[in-house]
């Protein structure tokens, strides 16, 4: 290959079709490829005729190999870096490696295409001019609802990534820090023979995967929308008619029974009551 370096190169997000002709050409032309999952990627690499050897390099091996890597750029190769599906480094190994590439003066070259971000934000119908992506949440409920009450006042749209096996109980955590109003957009099996969107009020699509075990299965993308304002006025009203029904009602189901009216989050109301004493 003419330029020595390390080349970060974008690879399907489970279409095989949607690679680049540019990322084939680079893929058949490096000395090595560092592959995230080495049997994952030879399915690419065989669809496409690409012999060019491989090397492990994953979040458990990534310092070891990063030097190996490095010195073999050093003396005049070209590595490429690839990892299961979509753009290295997002949410992907390889940070590690890029740093040090570029610290050490050698040439790290782009090599662009799928992302399934960028992917969700195109078919979402979401606000793309801003957003924040977040990654996978904390497994554990208390930690991914700390999170995302930490992301509550946040304008842009908000992008996770989130696997089978917690895609409702993060929905249901959403609903319960958010409320039931806020609007999300669910994308599952991008680019993918199942792929579908669902796009909603968060209550709306805890119960359509509540009803719809399909729409559990598979990879997902959750985009959603930011904080607007409007949720203050609502909030507003909700601790106003919670504090009335206190003369009839526990504090939690006053504030249960006026979130509800307000479509509002119920944490928020029960903790307005609280710090005012109530």
């Amino acid at each position: 290959m003419s330029l020595s370096g390390l080349y970060v190169v974008a690879t399907p997000i489970g279409n095989l079709e949607d690679i680049s002709y540019r990322a084939v050409n680079i893929l058949s032309a490096v000395d090595l490829i560092a592959a995230e999952d080495t049997r994952h990627s030879r399915v690419l690499l065989a669809h496409y005729n690409i012999t060019t050897g491989m090397q492990a390099f994953h979040e458990h091996n990534e310092a070891r190999v990063a030097d190996q890597l490095l010195r073999r750029i050093r003396s005049g190769e070209a590595v490429a870096l690839i990892s299961d599906a979509g753009t290295p480094l997002i949410s992907d190994p390889g940070y590690r490696l890029v740093k040090s590439a570029r610290e050490a003066g050698l040439p790290v070259w782009a090599v662009p295409g799928p992302s399934a971000i960028t992917a969700a934000l195109s078919v979402a119908g979401l606000p793309s001019d801003r957003f924040v992506f977040e990654g996978f949440l904390p497994a554990k409920s208390a930690a991914r609802k700390k999170k995302l009450e930490a992301l509550g006042n946040e304008t842009g749209t908000l992008v996770f990534f989130e696997s089978s096996h917690r895609i409702e109980a993060t929905i249901s955590n959403m609903q319960e820090v958010f409320g039931d109003q806020r609007l999300a957009a669910v994308c599952r099996e991008l680019t993918k023979k199942f792929e579908t969107v669902l796009r909603a009020p968060l209550a709306e699509i805890v119960a359509q995967l509540a009803t719809d075990k399909n729409q559990t299965k598979g990879e997902f993308v959750i985009l959603v929308d930011g904080y607007n304002g409007n949720e203050d006025e609502s909030l507003l009203s909700a601790y106003r008619m919670a504090t009335a029904l206190l003369d009839y009602l526990p504090a939690s189901q006053a504030a249960r029974v006026a979130a509800k009216l307000n479509e509002v989050p119920r944490r928020k109301v029960y903790q307005s009551l609280e710090e005012a004493g109530k």
